[in-house]
């Protein structure tokens, strides 16, 4: 159904901008539009028109903080790092063989704050568009762009994007990413579907301002449970007659897992007062908003027949679901003036949740309630401002009623040294409730059901990040963490974790380095990451060192320009470690004491060229794989994929 509407939508929305289109040409706001353009190419200043009267920084990327970004059509070896299904660098991820499957983790990040404990199933998570990341737009004219990527045997993934502005001040856009992979293994199809929609707009004195979304997601997999123990012998030892991947034995068949969710958000505000300084170009105001978010999701784990894999079972075939409600409404003022130092914000909230399954069960003489439901009202406060080149922010919020605790405090001070370097240093402490599913779960399996009061996870983070072309990327991490809450250990025949939390505090150091160096039309792009564990060890596992190398070379190769190669090679290596197994019907990642995995290298050949404003990549993923040991694995019994060719490209049109 979701896939008709887009297509209706899209329909529609092109007839709008026909009609439109002439008159946004005609429109004052061009006229003051300047001529030039950056090409990140070559860091030169050059003439670039793109209709005769736009320049490049007026196709503008809005994010959820109201930062600003451009519409970038350059070719770059950190968009080869971003040409996947995620559209996002993976190098802390270890993707499962098949595309639209979840990733295992090689780094952690705790950045991200909140009051209120998630859903839970991550691992289902890792393609779901949250509030976060959807952003708006501002255009000149209408602008879309067409991601498309191949699977594996009988797939692809296919974004589309479009966006235009139907007059100066309103903005629209429609998105709609769907894939589908078939898979190298037997029962691992993929089938996800992403849509969203996004309006924005601002009156003509920009008084009132409002941004809205609306997302439809629908994310399937069959889940295979990984190879059995007799095909893992068939796989490492490269037994000629299992050289198709689908002759291997898996622990499932008939198994699925299901991800659905819709959400409504809404955030907008209205200056009371306001006042702008045409000689130093600052603003200040008085104004008043509010943000609402709705949001439902549904996850169903089936089996056709149970399987002992997860020990014993109420029912011989398996539908556990668990639905998943909240919403967010949240008021606020907000002051910015000279006489504050800058902006300084005021919020309370309401908020409500109802995680639930359909009844109450009963096992040993214990209750598992149904659900769990409840609400909170929320307070908190943001300052931000400028200080000579630092910009300093504050954010502080915490639960004032309900039966949850949670409390949050951030902050952040960035300076940047000219065209030399930036550098962000942030602080963040957190106190939140575990995840839902770590405080209740029902399943058809009888050893998946509990209901826990567990302690708040407190997690304080130090970080620092430095980015400089001419120095050097780079960013540290120190995390500690009270009350680490993981789901335990499983043995190689039973799948039975259950949620426990550390006993001691968690100790996390990550440092990670990243370089480009250039030799002439060569270059050499590094990144390293180091990892330890000084204390809880034993339930944080991570490896000590993960390292990607891309030698490469990148110039134009026909006269007057009209293509842009790049080809190389990159290199990806990860020392030994416990991973995470894969728990398909919690869909979460538990430790287990079994199997190390890591310690193999990995080579992709790549060309990609740029075409005007359309990127081409053409990849040999895994060139190796034919010469190096079977041990290249992603989590325990599910094994990294194999040589495989790839074929995409990126294209955008400004019309």
């Amino acid at each position: 159904m979701t896939k008709y509407l887009f297509i209706i939508v899209v329909l529609f929305s092109s007839l709008v901008v026909k009609a439109q289109d002439e008159r946004l040409r005609q429109d004052e706001y061009f006229k003051e539009i300047e001529q030039r353009r950056m090409d990140s190419l070559n860091n030169l200043r050059v003439d670039v028109q793109i209709d005769g009267k736009t320049h490049y920084t007026d196709y503008k990327i809005i994010d959820y903080k109201k930062d600003t970004t451009f519409v970038d059509t350059t070719l770059s070896i950190t968009k080869d790092y971003l040409f996947n299904y995620l559209r996002e660098d993976d190098f802390e991820q270890l993707p499962l063989h098949n595309q639209g499957q979840t990733y295992n983790s090689l780094g952690y990040s705790f950045r991200d704050v909140s009051l209120l404990p998630a859903m839970g199933n991550r691992a289902k998570h890792v393609n779901y568009y949250e509030t976060n990341d959807i952003n708006y737009y501002h255009v000149p004219t209408p602008t879309s762009e067409l991601m498309y990527r191949t699977g594996l045997e009988q797939g692809q993934v296919l974004d589309a994007f479009l966006t235009f502005n139907m007059s100066k001040r309103h903005n629209l856009s429609l998105a709609y990413k769907g894939m589908r992979s078939l898979g190298k293994y037997r029962y691992s199809l993929t089938s996800h579907g992403n849509m969203r929609l996004t309006y924005s707009y601002q009156t003509k004195n920009k008084k009132y301002e409002m941004r809205s979304h609306i997302t439809a997601q629908d994310l399937y997999n069959d889940e295979n449970g990984g190879l059995t123990p007799v095909s893992i012998v068939n796989f490492e030892e490269k037994d000629p007659n299992f050289s198709d991947r689908g002759r291997l034995e898996v622990n499932f068949s008939e198994t699925h897992s299901f991800l659905r969710g819709n959400r409504y958000y809404l955030d907008h505000d209205y200056k009371i007062w306001q006042r702008q300084d045409t000689i130093a170009f600052k603003s200040s105001y008085f104004k008043v908003g509010h943000i609402l978010s709705y949001e439902r999701k549904h996850y169903d784990f089936s089996q056709g027949t149970a399987n002992s894999t997860f020990g014993s079972s109420f029912d011989s075939s398996i539908s556990d679901e668990v639905h998943h409600i909240t919403s967010d409404n949240q008021a606020y003022v907000a002051l910015k003036s000279p006489i504050v130092l800058g902006e300084v914000k005021f919020n309370t909230g309401y908020h409500t949740y109802n995680h639930y399954y359909n009844s109450a069960a009963v096992i040993n003489n214990a209750i598992i309630p149904s659900r769990i439901k409840g609400e909170a009202i929320s307070a908190g406060g943001t300052w931000k401002t400028q200080l000579k080149k630092f910009n300093i922010n504050v954010d502080a919020s915490t639960l004032l009623t309900g039966p949850l605790n949670g409390s949050y405090i951030q902050a952040s001070a960035n300076y940047q040294q000219d065209s030399l370097f930036n550098f962000k240093g942030s602080f963040i402490s957190n106190s939140r409730s575990p995840n839902f599913n770590f405080l209740l779960n029902q399943s058809a399996y009888y050893a998946y059901n509990w209901s826990n009061n567990l302690k708040n996870e407190r997690i304080r983070t130090l970080a620092g990040d430095l980015k400089s072309e001419k120095l050097v990327d780079a960013s540290f991490e120190i995390t500690q963490i009270d009350n680490y809450t993981y789901f335990s250990d499983t043995t190689a025949t039973v799948s039975q974790p259950r949620p426990l939390q550390a006993d001691n505090t968690v100790n996390y150091l990550k440092l990670k380095v990243g370089k480009e160096i250039r030799f002439g039309k060569f270059g050499l792009y590094n990144t390293l990451m180091y990892q330890k564990v000084a204390q809880g060890s034993s339930v944080l596992r991570v490896p000590e060192f993960v390292t990607r190398n891309t030698f490469f070379f990148a110039d134009h190769v026909f006269k007057g320009d009209p293509m842009y190669l790049q080809t190389g090679i990159t290199f990806k290596y990860f020392t030994a470690y416990k991973a995470n197994s894969y728990n398909p019907l919690l869909s979460e990642f538990t430790l287990q004491n079994e199997q190390k995995i890591g310690r193999y290298p990995v080579f992709d050949f790549f060309i990609n060229a740029q075409i005007q404003r359309t990127r081409i990549y053409f990849k040999l993923e895994h060139i190796n794989s034919g010469i190096s040991a079977a041990n290249y694995y992603s989590a325990p019994n599910y094994p990294y994929r194999d040589f495989v060719i790839r074929f995409g490209l990126v294209w955008n049109f400004f019309i």
